[in-house]
């Protein structure tokens, strides 16, 4: 795989459980769609590691590219 545009996307049921939170800090209104996405990549690394005993370092996770540490 070249790029993250052939990495297979993570199914529903597969991802773990995250909470969005958007709070009202008075602050001027902006992009609020996406706060979502950035933790995807260490909730799904942390359910693994948790899972397996092994800590995925690299992205994207591909199997036989992780190190332990």
């Amino acid at each position: 795989m070249s790029n993250f545009n052939k990495y297979r996307m993570t199914r529903m049921s597969e991802a773990p459980v995250i909470t969005v939170q958007i709070i009202n800090s008075g602050a001027p209104m902006s992009g609020c769609g996406e706060p979502g996405v950035p933790p995807i990549a260490p909730a799904v690394a942390n359910a693994y590691a948790k899972l397996t005993g092994t800590r995925l370092r690299n992205m994207p996770f591909f199997p036989g590219a992780t190190m332990s540490g």
